[in-house]
C-alpha cells in the first residue's frame, strides 16, 4: 500500500511541474521571446556598447536585442552622427558610432527607437581625454650626450670646428700610415 501511495504522490509532483509549463507560454510570449512585444505595448531594451570607455574621436560597436531584427536609429551628444542600426547575423541589431573629437570627457546617455514605433532602448558610453603631446629627444647615452640630448639648439660651433679638426687629424694619419705601408712593400 505504501509503493501504492508514493507513486501516486510522484505522478501529482510530476503533473504539477510539466503542466504549467504551456499555460505560462501561451500567457507570457513577450517575456520568452526577446524584442516580440505583444498589442499596446512598446518593449525597451539596453545598448551594448564596445568598448564602453572610448577616446573622443573614436568608434564604438552598438548592440541592441529588440525592434524584431528591422531598422532602428540611435542618438547621442556624444556621436558625431545618429547610428542607424542593421540586423547582424546572431539576431541581434548592430551599429557602429563614431565619438565626436571635441566630445568632453564624460558619461553620455545614448538613446536607440526602432524606426516602426515597436521598442526603444538605453545605455551610456563614457568619453575619456588622451592627449599626446610630442616630447624632447630621450635623455639617455653613453658619456656626454645625454647632457646633449637636454640642450635644444645643439652643439653650436664650437664642437663642430672640433669635430672637423679631429676627422682632418684621422684622415692624415690614416692617409700617412697608407704611404708609410707602400714604401715599405717596394724596397
Amino acid at each position: 500500500m505504501r509503493s501504492a501511495q508514493l507513486t501516486l504522490c510522484a505522478g501529482v509532483v510530476l503533473a504539477a511541474v510539466i503542466a504549467p509549463a504551456p499555460t505560462a507560454l501561451a500567457l507570457a510570449p513577450a517575456a520568452l521571446a526577446p524584442g516580440a512585444v505583444t498589442d499596446n505595448e512598446e518593449s525597451h531594451g539596453s545598448v551594448t556598447v564596445t568598448p564602453s570607455t572610448i577616446a573622443a574621436g573614436g568608434e564604438v560597436d552598438l548592440r541592441i536585442g529588440i525592434c524584431g531584427g528591422k531598422k532602428a536609429i540611435g542618438h547621442s551628444e556624444a556621436f558625431s552622427s545618429p547610428a542607424h542600426f542593421h540586423p547582424a547575423a546572431d539576431g541581434v541589431m548592430f551599429a557602429e558610432a563614431r565619438i565626436r573629437s571635441d566630445a568632453e570627457g564624460r558619461d553620455y546617455g545614448i538613446h536607440v527607437k526602432c524606426e516602426d514605433g515597436s521598442g526603444s532602448a538605453d545605455g551610456n558610453v563614457t568619453v575619456v581625454h588622451h592627449r599626446v603631446e610630442p616630447t624632447a629627444p630621450v635623455r639617455a647615452g653613453g658619456g656626454g650626450t645625454a647632457a646633449l640630448a637636454a640642450d635644444t639648439e645643439g652643439p653650436g660651433t664650437p664642437y663642430t670646428l672640433i669635430g672637423l679638426g679631429l676627422a682632418g687629424v684621422a684622415a692624415v694619419a690614416i692617409a700617412g700610415r697608407s704611404v708609410r705601408k707602400r714604401r715599405g712593400t717596394t724596397h
